[in-house]
């Protein structure tokens, strides 16, 4: 890019600015660069800069750089929740490409801020993935590069099965501690990385093992009050029996970054359609040139147009935010005498969602099922190897959408008893809600919650109406 659309660019973003404030936005500042797509490819496969090497990164950005090397697909913007906020141009856009992406990006930045779930994020987890990476790689130094990476194969495949109301406990237990109360429990990440202590307690469970074998009979170990528990990746972490520190140390570490992570996870339609909204809105307030509005309509249309068998979140987020704005700036007569509306309070309504709502509550309550039909939607699953419409009454495509959506669309899998047997045993129960997990894959996923456990794990599910129960020693994998 030339120093002239260098220029350019930045007299449009003052303007831009300018237009969002008036607007009522109140986002992060942002601060932009420039980048090839090298660049852009590496921070949208690690998803934050400077994080933790692993094999799964470089697989995703091999693939997307692909796609873009043979025009498949292209990345136009990157930005990072953090304040200020950090966004990524791509330098083979063009001017005017750039200027929507920097409205986006305002509509990104304005939610980050202001969406309550996004209130206990950490704003300087770029600062800390850095320290993540630079713990990692003296880990793989001491232990082995194969190692770490191992093991980090085994956390990342329960990585997903966090409890997204993590804030809400640690401040739980905080709360507790404060009461000056020697009893009381310490805050969930008050211990992790005391290694000292972990190695201790490491040791005495060794001890207790000896004994055992010696035929001294310990007493009766008490049944965990904290289960069940969905957090699978802290209980292992935090409860393992044979865990090293350094293996706790790395498990904390991903934890953290999942927490970062969830809000993302939990409102990507809104956020999207919110930055999606917002750079329509300010990119017509602009002063473009006839090229300029032709270019900005096919780019806009290809961004929030509808994808064939799969849900466009920019598409569907944008289009509800209208309606939602459409309803309140003019009720029905009905609407009115009901709910109180007094019209012209569309704005303030957006505003209202986009603070309080995550993706689950904007379906369920903004879901029309005038938008059902305007937009087409339907359930269709896959019947005698063919894809087949089963569903197209609004009811039941919004709940779909709200299950698929409920634990970040994977199975819901809880710790039931850690001592199952007697023997430290860890026991799991995939709370069945209508859909069947995929037992080749569950059976991979248990061989690496053996590893991280290192005893026998079972898992409780559903398969063709009946109850199964896998078991996996280590060694070999069982069914009941």
């Amino acid at each position: 890019m030339v120093d002239r659309e260098v220029k350019a660019l930045e007299e449009a973003l003052e303007k831009i600015w300018e237009i969002a404030l008036y607007n009522g936005l109140d986002p992060f500042p942002v601060r932009f660069e420039i980048v090839p797509a090298t660049v852009m490819y590496e921070v949208g496969s690690y998803a934050l800069p400077g994080r933790y090497s692993h094999w799964t990164f470089g697989k995703a950005y091999h693939k997307m750089k692909t796609m873009y090397d043979f025009g498949l697909s292209k990345i136009y913007e990157v930005v990072i929740n953090t304040n200020p906020s950090y966004a990524f141009l791509l330098e083979t856009n063009s001017l005017l490409q750039n200027k929507l992406v920097i409205a986006h990006v305002l509509g990104h930045a304005d939610f980050f801020k202001n969406n309550a779930y996004f209130s206990k994020t950490n704003r300087r987890m770029i600062d800390e993935v850095s320290a993540h990476s630079q713990r990692i790689s003296e880990y793989e130094f001491q232990y082995g590069r194969k190692t770490v990476e191992h093991f980090l194969d085994a956390v990342l495949s329960i990585e997903e099965h966090i409890d997204p109301n993590f804030f809400i406990k640690k401040y739980e237990d905080e709360k507790t501690n404060k009461g000056n109360n020697k009893s009381a429990k310490p805050g969930r990440y008050d211990d992790l990385f005391n290694l000292e202590q972990q190695a201790k307690a490491k040791i005495d469970e060794k001890n207790k093992e000896k004994n055992k074998d010696k035929g001294k009979k310990d007493k009766k170990r008490e049944k965990n009050p904290l289960l069940p528990e969905k957090d699978l990746l802290y209980f292992i972490m935090k409860n393992s029996p044979t865990l090293e520190p350094w293996q706790r140390d790395i498990m904390s570490m991903i934890h953290q970054e999942m927490e970062y992570f969830v809000p993302q996870m939990q409102t990507k339609i809104m956020n999207e359609g919110w930055a999606s909204f917002w750079h329509a809105r300010i990119m017509r307030e602009l002063d473009l040139s006839d090229d300029e509005h032709i270019e900005f309509a096919n780019l806009h249309s290809s961004v929030v147009s509808p994808h064939k068998n799969q849900l466009n979140p920019y598409y569907l987020g944008y289009k509800i935010f209208e309606d939602i704005e459409k309803r309140w700036d003019s009720p029905t007569e009905e609407e009115k005498r009901v709910f109180g509306r007094k019209g012209g309070e569309g704005r303030a309504k957006i505003f209202e969602v986009r603070e309080l709502d995550n993706d689950i509550s904007f379906l369920r309550n903004y879901l029309t099922r005038e938008l059902c039909e305007e937009l087409d939607l339907f359930v269709f699953e896959l019947q005698d190897d063919e894809w087949t419409i089963s569903e197209k009454k609004w009811e039941k495509v919004r709940d779909t959408l709200v299950a698929n959506m409920t634990n970040f669309g994977c199975p819901y899998i809880e710790v039931t008893d850690d001592d199952y047997n007697g023997n430290r045993e860890l026991y799991l129960n995939h709370r069945y809600e209508g859909v069947e997990l995929d037992l080749k894959y569950a059976r991979k996923v248990l061989e690496y919650v053996q590893q991280l456990w290192g005893r026998t794990v079972h898992l409780e599910t559903v398969n063709d109406d009946d109850s199964k129960i896998l078991h996996y020693d280590g060694e070999e994998h069982k069914e009941d």
